[in-house]
C-alpha cells in the first residue's frame, strides 16, 4: 500500500456541486470531461482559476464565504443540452442569474482573478458533460442522446465547494464548503 501523500494541490476553484446529476451524467463525464478523472464532481462553475493553495489563507477562505453569502440560496433546474460551437456540451441551468450573481460577487472579492482567465467576455453559467473528448462532435452527439432522456434535473443550491487539486487522476479535494445566504 501506497502511504505516500499524493502530489500537492497546485490549482483551486470555486464551484456549486450538482450531485443530483451524477446519476444522469457522471459516467458520461468520467470518459469526456478531464475534470471528472481529476476528482471534480458535477458542477457549475463560479471562478476558476483561483486562488494558488499555497496562498489560501482563512482571510481568503473569509472572503470567498462572504462573497458565496451574498446570494441567497436557490432552486434551479437542468432542463435542456447546449454547446459551445462543436467541441463542449453541457447543460443549461434554468434560472442562470444566481449563477452569474455568484461569479460577479466572487470575482469582486478577488478582482485579480478574472473568471476562466478572463478569456470570454460573458461567462455561461454550465454544467460540463464533455469537453473536446477523443471522437469529437459525433461522441458527443451520442452523448446529448444519452443524456436527454433524464432532463430535468432538478437541485436546490445552498452551498459551494472551494476545492483544490492538479491535473492528476482523483486528486481533487475540497478545501471548504461555504454556505449561501439564507
Amino acid at each position: 500500500m501506497n502511504t505516500e501523500p499524493g502530489p500537492r494541490p497546485t490549482e483551486s476553484c470555486l464551484l456549486i456541486p450538482v450531485p443530483e446529476a451524477e446519476q444522469s451524467v457522471g459516467g458520461l463525464r468520467g470518459r469526456l470531461d478531464r475534470a471528472a478523472a481529476w476528482g471534480v464532481p458535477a458542477h457549475v462553475t463560479i471562478l476558476f482559476p483561483f486562488v494558488v493553495p499555497g496562498a489560501m489563507t482563512p482571510d481568503v477562505v473569509g472572503a470567498a464565504a462572504a462573497a458565496v453569502a451574498s446570494v441567497r440560496a436557490f432552486d434551479c433546474v437542468f432542463a435542456r443540452t447546449r454547446w459551445f460551437g462543436q467541441d463542449v456540451l453541457w447543460l443549461a441551468p434554468e434560472p442562470d442569474e444566481p449563477f452569474r450573481a455568484l461569479t460577479s460577487a466572487a470575482h469582486a472579492a478577488f478582482p485579480q482573478y478574472p473568471p476562466f482567465g478572463g478569456r470570454y467576455p460573458d461567462v455561461v453559467p454550465h454544467l460540463t458533460i464533455g469537453d473536446r473528448p477523443p471522437g469529437g462532435p459525433a461522441v458527443l452527439e451520442a452523448a446529448e442522446a444519452d443524456v436527454k432522456p433524464a432532463l430535468p434535473i432538478g437541485t436546490h443550491v445552498s452551498r459551494a465547494w472551494l476545492m483544490t487539486g492538479t491535473q492528476a487522476a482523483a486528486s481533487w479535494r475540497v478545501a471548504a464548503e461555504l454556505p449561501l445566504g439564507g
